[in-house]
């Protein structure tokens, strides 16, 4: 939050739907009044020319107005009755400012994603006006005058003249049009009415109630959280359970318990892709009081979603971090599974983490919530917290169906290389694919890659087919394509190198495409399903792939990430992860604990039947501490050697980071622009031996969309300098803006970075 210091001028927003956001206006604060006032606080002003008093938000406190100051009106006092559910949100917003370092108005979108109002959908529905007896005459005068169409209508309306038809019924089965409704009307013989209708994107399905018989681990934590909670002790819990120990049940039981008590819940999923099943869990249980957001709705539904949540027709929310902004009245619960997953990192201004910001929301709330978090694999950062005493530690060592983790076998790629298997599937998975198949079982074949191929180069000088517009390669896609995945553009493939005119250019062919390609030429017969951003860009296409695949209408599964994350198919009892090690070469810190939580989730994938289950694990790096603790599914062992050079280094979660990111269309302005905000921060941080300033250097992705990239990394064990730090920053930018030079640059800042700048 902002200093409480005697500010003498506010900016104020008076509408907080979505449109009004960009538009602040001006106010003297009155004396009785300062230092009581905060950004986000919620304010009584006049607005007008009646001067009507409103509710109104701080966006901005100020030592200077832009304003003429003797045309500024006084703010009238401190809203503190009948807040709306937003009230909270707005001081959340000022909360993601200061902590993420963004500018007031971006915050606002963000925590107020799907608030403008959109075209509301109504129901139209027809019945009878006229006398029943009337209306029978002008029935058979239809009839008698060959009146076809409202003779057709009339006879519907007078079968049961209590009852209302809809209007698409009428003008879609019945195939009446709209013209003979409107002279039927227009002759007083019927009435159309209207009423407004939320849409509902997850109805028609069978709820079967709360039958969970949870075992003794279950129980224990599900009474802990909830014994806390009638407590009145709110605090955030961490669940670290194995893959397939029941923790979605134990979500669902501490959600029923919450909404016994009158509150509500938020449920958090990392990617869209897991949204089908675990909606389907969670609605057997909740029927459609149970909600969804996500991507694949219409604005207009993502609305009506949010409109549903306020008027309490829902209890329960489901979807990725854009779910936590619902506007529940009375939230109990905020529940984040998977909570490992970079996904809930936003990579746009502000770049807040979810975790972090539902811990801040809960304790914002008028009777704040608890927050569980959840994960086979949990983040080094949660983990540690729950170590340390920040968060509670709860587990779940064993699997629910009572079956054991998976056998795993680590292959080393290259002693197949030596040995002449030049094919993608080692001669271990090759034999386990064909046993499955024989069987009748299923398998999961991962790897982190789509497209055709990785990236097109020349065999003999080792040229590599560029972007011209980003500083990263172009994949090779169907239909001749080279594209890249950042900015779009695309070229032919070429069949002569360009820089040494030799024929020798080829891809290394790493995609999901060509394993299918592979899967269909080693096993004709095979039925295969893939999985990866290019089969699912239509809306429900992650759900027709999930349920086909769950309904055994494949044999094969192929994909990227999404595929091994949360997922429950009992028949699969081998997962193979092809190119395993392919993560550790990131220029990132956190790659060793991606690829273990990539192997571990997708190891987690195979055998949670009752059938035994088997993953083959193919890399170069066979002997590497992430591959070995996932294969032995051993994350005390990963996470105890990974936190001793996260401390060695000054990483998070011991240690704090700040990534500066400044962006120019011209390279050199751009970085003597970046200099000279280097030597602002070394000018005028306080504390110069509580942080170190790194770079500028050029970003791990240089240029994109022809804008060049550099960045300033600063490291520190408090968090509070970071801030402080980006505070100077920001400072050197409004004096670059009041002097005009800030014309042709941006700066971002990401705090403690999910992925490099």
């Amino acid at each position: 939050m902002t200093d409480k210091k005697d500010y003498p001028f506010a900016n104020i927003i008076i509408n907080i739907s979505h449109e009004q956001v960009d538009r602040a206006f001006g106010y003297r604060i009155p004396d009785r009044l300062r230092g009581m006032i905060d950004v986000g606080s919620c304010v009584i002003v006049p607005f007008g020319r009646g001067d009507h008093l409103r509710k109104g938000y701080v966006v901005e406190l100020t030592d200077k107005s832009d304003y003429d100051v003797n045309k500024l009106k006084y703010i009238n006092d401190i809203a503190t009755k009948d807040l709306p559910a937003e009230d909270v949100f707005i001081k959340l917003a000022a909360w993601m400012r200061r902590n993420y370092g963004s500018t007031m108005y971006a915050a606002l979108k963000t925590v107020l994603p799907a608030h403008k109002k959109q075209s509301g959908l109504k129901h139209r529905f027809i019945s009878l006006r006229m006398d029943i007896r009337e209306a029978r005459e002008y029935y058979y005068e239809c009839k008698t005058k060959h009146r076809k169409a409202q003779e057709r209508l009339l006879e519907a309306i007078l079968e049961d003249p209590e009852v209302r038809l809809p209007y698409e019924l009428i003008t879609g089965k019945m195939g009446i049009s709209s013209a003979v409704i409107r002279a039927l009307k227009d002759k007083c013989v019927i009435k159309v009415e209207e009423e407004d209708y939320l849409r509902n994107p997850v109805r028609d399905m069978k709820v079967t109630g709360d039958n969970l018989c949870l075992s003794n681990e279950q129980q224990a934590i599900v009474s802990r959280v909830i014994s806390d909670y009638d407590q009145n002790i709110r605090r955030t819990y961490l669940i670290h359970g194995i893959t397939g120990s029941g923790k979605t049940e134990v979500y669902i039981r501490m959600i029923a318990e919450i909404i016994k008590r009158g509150k509500q819940a938020i449920v958090l999923i990392p990617e869209i892709a897991l949204t089908y099943q675990t909606l389907m869990r969670f609605y057997r249980h909740f029927g459609d009081r149970v909600s969804v957001m996500n991507s694949t709705l219409s604005p207009g539904e993502k609305y009506d979603q949010f409109e549903r949540a306020r008027q309490g027709l829902i209890d329960v929310m489901i979807g990725p971090r854009s779910a936590l902004f619902t506007p529940f009245p009375g939230l109990g619960l905020i529940v984040m599974d998977e909570e490992h997953e970079g996904s809930y990192k936003s990579e746009q201004m502000p770049r807040y983490h979810a975790r972090e910001t539902a811990v801040a929301l809960a304790g914002m709330l008028p009777d704040k919530a608890s927050v569980v978090l959840g994960s086979a694999t949990p983040s080094l950062d949660a983990y540690y917290r729950a170590l340390t005493g920040e968060y509670v530690l709860l587990r779940l060592t064993r699997r629910l169906t009572g079956g054991t983790l998976p056998e795993v076998v680590r292959v080393d790629l290259r002693e197949e290389l030596r040995s002449g298997n030049r094919s993608i599937f080692s001669r271990v998975l090759r034999e386990g694919i064909e046993e499955r198949l024989t069987k009748g079982e299923q398998v999961m074949l991962f790897i982190n890659r789509r497209g055709l191929a990785g990236f097109v180069s020349c065999r003999s000088c080792g040229h590599v087919f560029k972007c011209p517009h980003c500083d990263v390669s172009l994949s090779e896609h169907r239909g001749g394509k080279l594209v890249c995945h950042y900015c779009g553009y695309n070229e032919p493939v070429r069949k002569i190198c360009p820089k040494c005119g030799s024929k020798y250019v080829s891809s290394f062919r790493a995609g999901t495409q060509q394993i299918e390609n592979e899967v269909h030429k080693f096993w004709p017969g095979a039925r295969t399903l893939r999985m990866d951003a290019d089969t699912t860009r239509s809306k429900d296409s992650y759900e027709k792939i999930l349920s086909s695949f769950a309904n055994e209408e494949a044999d094969i599964l192929i994909g990227t990430q999404m595929i091994v994350k949360g997922h429950d198919f009992p028949s699969v009892t081998l997962v193979g992860v092809l190119a395993a090690d392919m993560s550790l070469y990131a220029a990132d810190y956190r790659a060793a604990e991606r690829t273990f939580q990539l192997l571990t989730q997708a190891a987690g994938r195979a055998g949670r039947g009752q059938l035994p289950g088997l993953v083959v694990i193919q890399s170069y790096q066979p002997d590497n501490y992430a591959i070995v603790s996932a294969s032995g599914h051993d994350y005390e062992s990963f996470y105890n050697e990974e936190i001793e050079y996260r401390r060695l280094m000054g990483y998070p979660p011991v240690g704090h980071m700040m990534a500066i990111g400044i962006s120019s269309g011209d390279e050199e302005k751009g970085i003597a622009f970046a200099n000279r905000l280097r030597a602002h921060l070394d000018r005028n941080r306080k504390d110069k031996t509580g942080s170190v300033l790194i770079g500028p250097t050029p970003a791990a992705i240089s240029k994109i969309n022809d804008i060049f990239r550099f960045v300033i990394y600063v490291k520190s064990s408090n968090y509070a300098i970071l801030t402080s730090i980006k505070d100077l920053a920001d400072e050197f930018v409004k004096e670059m803006q009041a002097a005009g030079q800030y014309r042709g640059y941006s700066v971002q800042f990401d705090f403690d970075p999910m992925n490099t700048f």
